[in-house]
């Protein structure tokens, strides 16, 4: 079975409510549980910056004093970071029966579709994965050649692209002097008051970025988060998105995008446990079952770049054991267990009356 891909969400599934099953008359004093499957959830973080040329930019030398423009309008996407995460899915094929003794008093939690968490022992809420919430786009928001806005008749009138550049200048050199003025208190016509004042002076300050970028050109950046649901099974690679220029996260099968790969590698099978004699042991009748996860290395990339490595367990590289049962319906000294929701390993096992 090849690396399963379910679906491509903005943000992940909620954390899961637990709950707690209990023995008694109505289930026949069986507990149904479920052990997992280990999914991925990755979040990729790209930064998308979109770069627009000014009209004008070969006079940004001789009226801005810098030849450091944008010449042509281009659309720049970068993945910044990814961030992978395992937890668990149901395993449709391993559904478990946990007979008890009519009178027994051992409980299991589970979480709210059936995975197995806990025996004898209340279960942790699980943790709701962190979330890169974007922050706001950086630069300035202009409008399509928003300098238009703030020229004259003369300016609109001239076939002349040299003279517009000129007259552009001088309406950018009145702004900048108009910005000074007040700053220092020597404008003919002063606001009545702070609020005012700040007020006219971010109307001079985003004038002045749509004028300069008639020459300079605009650049604007924006946090874009993606995220992927991926179920392994097995050795593979497979294209997780592509990343294009013109669309950014495009699907795998869109060729205008870079692709992105998602490669895992098992690097151990999970094996049975061993006694004293180095022997495998024996599975204990009427087992409580959990996982022996086996782990993989998990590898995204994307043009011979490295985007993100590390080496997580995963249950379907691994084997199923158990415990005996009576562990925990002992009256004397019953047991508690504690199982990893994303694996199905057994994580702690103690007595659960201490």
């Amino acid at each position: 079975m090849p690396l399963a891909l379910t679906v491509a969400t903005l943000m992940p599934a909620a954390a899961q409510q637990t709950k707690i099953l209990t023995a008694d008359k109505h289930n026949e004093y069986g507990l149904i549980y479920t052990l997992p499957l280990t999914a991925l959830d990755i979040e990729v973080v790209a930064t998308r910056e979109v770069r627009q040329a000014g009209p004008y930019y070969q006079y940004a030398k001789k009226y801005v004093g810098t030849s450091d423009v944008i010449k042509e309008d281009a659309e720049v996407w970068t993945i910044e970071r990814v961030n992978v995460r395992p937890y668990g899915v149901p395993n449709p094929d391993a559904r478990y029966l946990m007979q008890l003794k009519q009178g027994a008093t051992a409980f299991i939690g589970v979480a709210e579709d059936g995975m197995l968490l806990s025996i004898n022992r209340n279960p942790d809420e699980p943790e709701a994965p962190a979330v890169t919430v974007p922050g706001e786009p950086e630069g300035e928001k202009l409008a399509d050649r928003e300098y238009l806005q703030y020229v004259d008749e003369d300016f609109i009138a001239s076939q002349s692209s040299a003279k517009q550049a000129q007259m552009l200048a001088e309406s950018l050199m009145e702004i900048r002097d108009a910005k000074i003025s007040l700053t220092r208190g020597t404008a003919d016509q002063m606001p009545t008051d702070g609020k005012q004042l700040e007020l006219m002076l971010n109307s001079l300050r985003h004038q002045e970025a749509a004028m300069t970028a008639a020459f300079l050109g605009n650049v604007t950046r924006e946090t874009v988060v993606r995220r992927y649901t991926y179920l392994p099974a097995e050795n593979g690679r497979k294209v997780l998105f592509r990343m294009s220029d013109f669309g950014g996260f495009v699907d795998a099968d869109d060729y205008s995008g870079e692709p992105v790969y998602l490669t895992v590698k098992v690097t151990n099978e999970g094996v049975m446990p061993v006694d004293a004699k180095g022997e495998a042991k024996k599975l204990p009748k009427d087992a409580v079952a959990y996982n022996v996860p086996g782990t993989a290395q998990v590898t995204l990339t994307c043009r011979g770049k490295e985007l993100f490595s590390g080496e997580f367990e995963m249950a379907q590289f691994g084997v199923v054991f158990g415990l005996n049962p009576a562990l925990f319906s002992d009256k004397k000294d019953p047991s508690y267990a504690i199982f990893d929701p994303a694996t199905g390993a057994l994580k702690e096992i103690g007595s659960a009356a201490e």
